[in-house]
């Protein structure tokens, strides 16, 4: 008999009641106990959405206050004691430093320490009583437009209740001294100048981490990882052989990306390109670091991709890319130091826009450092163990 004459008892067979509900049935039970078996997944499942609602909820803030001022205090009046404390009162302002030269004062601002600075000058209290209007210099730095815009609204009503317990018995008639608001570095408050070099290390940190978190991992489930480890290379030479020619993707992607902001956006490079150049590759560095060290601590390429968003989210949020870093709580703040975007976003602004040097970056620079040393350490060991 021949194989088309044979009979068919799979279409001969009768379907069972409830026969596609009784395998759908099968197939979800099995779903659920092989989740239950992957507990790391299972629990990144259920604790990412409560500790991200938790954490942004409590840190974001649109409406930021405390935000760090430098004041170049010329004269030790009564007048301008009450200006800054009627600036402290108004939630915006938060006097860090006192500064006796411009020099200073210029320094503050172009390293990041302040986002505003106020200087008053000498002789102003017995000017203002004269009535010559004096200037009063309120310079802001401009990178954050959200930041600085809703505390330069607040000056004008501010003097005036200065003014009115120390000059005048009531409301004061006029302002009798001119306020001269300077918007540094973005005067014009354009959104593109604040936004595009930010994306510089948005775009890096989500696709270095993506591309590290997946490599072991990868070797891993495709069996590759028993040939390397029977290979005679030590660990750091395995991470080296792993994290440069990362380095170089990262390197032609941030260039791409400051081209395309430069020409298309206009956005200016104010500062040193080898500058930028060094700290972009420090910052792509320190990435894929801690991407490798997450793909020693996961079990499959799925955990990768969780444990990788899972960084990257804060990482947006919590760095001042969107939303002002100072008018975060402090203990957002302390978060967000750990954060390597926090400091490379400081870092491509202040070089980009202000024309910073490394002088201005010192801290943000040693911060970085400090990140991919601790990720390097902490993969090589993780490393190491697998090899044991």
């Amino acid at each position: 008999m021949s194989a088309a004459d044979a009979p068919n008892h799979t279409n001969d067979t009768p379907e069972r009641p409830f026969g596609f509900w009784r395998r759908s049935y099968a197939m979800l039970l099995k779903e659920f106990i092989q989740l239950r078996r992957d507990r790391v997944s299972f629990a990144m499942i259920v604790m990412i959405p409560v500790m991200q609602l938790l954490l942004f909820g409590f840190a974001i803030n649109t409406t930021p206050h405390d935000l760090p001022a430098a004041v170049l205090l010329q004269e030790d009046s009564d007048l301008a004691r009450s200006i800054l404390k009627a600036l402290e009162n108004t939630k915006y302002f938060h006097f860090t430093h006192e500064v006796h030269t411009e020099a200073e004062f210029d320094a503050l601002l172009l390293s990041g320490k302040v986002l505003f600075g106020v200087a008053i000058p000498r002789g102003f209290e017995r000017a203002v009583r004269r009535g010559d209007r004096p200037a009063l210099l309120v310079a802001a730095d401009a990178t954050d437009p959200v930041a600085a815009s809703s505390a330069l609204g607040a000056l004008g009503t501010v003097t005036q209740t200065a003014l009115a317990h120390d000059l005048f018995v009531g409301d004061p008639p006029a302002l009798p001294f001119e306020i001269r608001a300077h918007a540094r570095y973005n005067p014009a408050a354009s959104s593109r100048l604040n936004i595009v070099p930010g994306l510089v290390g948005t775009i890096l940190t989500m696709t270095m981490l993506i591309f590290t978190a997946l490599s072991v991992t990868r070797e891993i489930e495709r069996g590759t990882m028993e040939s390397l480890l029977s290979m005679p290379i030590k660990p750091v030479e395995v991470m080296f052989g792993k994290i440069i020619p990362y380095v170089i993707v990262g390197f032609i992607q941030a260039t791409l990306i400051i081209g395309i902001g430069v020409v298309v956006f206009g956005v200016p490079i104010l500062g040193s390109l080898t500058l930028l150049a060094l700290l972009t590759t420090l910052f792509i560095t320190t990435n894929l670091s801690i991407g490798y060290t997450f793909s020693t601590i996961v079990q499959n390429q799925l955990q990768a991709m969780q444990l990788s968003m899972m960084f990257f989210l804060p990482s947006i949020l919590l760095s001042g890319f969107m939303f002002p870093f100072a008018g975060m709580p402090v203990w957002a703040q302390y978060i967000g130091e750990g954060l390597p975007l926090t400091h490379f976003v400081r870092i491509v602004r202040a070089i980009m826009l202000k024309g910073a040097g490394m002088q201005n970056l010192q801290y943000d620079t040693i911060a970085l450092v400090a990140l991919m040393l601790l990720a390097m350490t902490i993969a090589v060991t993780r490393f190491r163990r697998t090899l044991d």
